[in-house]
């Protein structure tokens, strides 16, 4: 049994800052029947070298959060969040929770020269959710796991085509071209937003997979109540734990329609 309620709360949605924008943007073209709730938590972005400890304790505010404003299933759409707190925040919460992981299964699957190429933030490259995936997929298939320190901090800054921004992707994508690599995994969210550029300097024999859309379809598979589209189209409400202002800048560069930008209360998540 299920009520109206129910069917219409929002999806809550949480990055550590702008990157989960690309997950939010295809999750309501799979769903356009859905309202939801993106949390970015800006003042701490980016995640990839915090310590695992403060990164699950954000993770866990953030999430008691979402559940206190109804939401109905979390989308942890941040991949060094998934990879350090996905199983913390599933014995906390009994609602679905949709977690990332780099799309190393897929790549090994479709690689012709055998080489793969992971772009990821430090923790993401250095957690066990990435040495299992390459442990089951990866047995005839050279992985190469690149961290990339920096270059979440230059998408949080909006500096997607700037000299610093390629210097950092051609030091961090020729080394693993160089000796083969066909196939490029984003292994970061704020990624998807470089996926030009990333492409430009790999060349076009080279396929980047970015994973926005198999996390919809995942949502989509275990929501338990779907809404119906409606008109007008669903809300998105945002937060974020730095400045609205700022945040709504970067909606309004990507070209997201006008809507209000929250910051989230301070007696509601409170930094450690």
């Amino acid at each position: 049994m299920f009520d109206i309620e129910t069917v219409s709360a929002p999806i809550g949605v949480y990055d550590s800052g702008i990157g989960g924008l690309s997950v939010l943007r295809a999750l309501r073209e799979k769903l356009p029947g859905e309202s939801f709730i993106y949390v970015a938590d800006n003042a701490y972005a980016p995640y990839g070298d915090k310590s695992p400890a403060f990164i699950e304790s954000r993770a866990e505010q953030i999430s008691h959060f979402l559940v206190e404003h109804g939401a109905k299933a979390l989308v942890l759409a941040c991949n060094t969040a998934s990879v350090v707190a996905a199983h913390h925040l599933r014995r906390l919460h009994v609602l679905p929770i949709v977690a990332m992981e780099p799309a190393i299964k897929p790549a090994t699957q479709i690689t012709q020269s055998k080489v793969v190429l992971v772009m990821a933030t430090t923790n993401t490259i250095q957690s066990q959710s990435v040495a299992r995936l390459c442990r089951a997929y990866a047995k005839d298939v050279k992985v190469i796991l690149q961290p990339c320190p920096g270059l979440a901090d230059q998408v949080e800054r909006g500096q997607f085509q700037t000299d610093l921004t390629r210097r950092l992707l051609t030091e961090f994508i020729q080394p693993g071209i160089a000796v083969g690599a066909d196939t490029i995994v984003l292994g970061c969210t704020h990624y998807a937003f470089l996926a030009q550029e990333i492409a430009s300097i790999a060349g076009a024999a080279v396929t980047v997979l970015e994973p926005s859309d198999a996390i919809a379809r995942q949502l989509a598979r275990v929501l338990p109540h779907p809404s119906k589209p409606r008109q007008p189209a669903a809300a998105t409400t945002y937060y974020t734990s730095g400045s609205a202002v700022d945040l709504h800048a970067f909606l309004a560069s990507i070209g997201e329609a006008a809507q209000p930008v929250y910051e989230l209360p301070a007696d509601s998540v409170v930094a450690l």
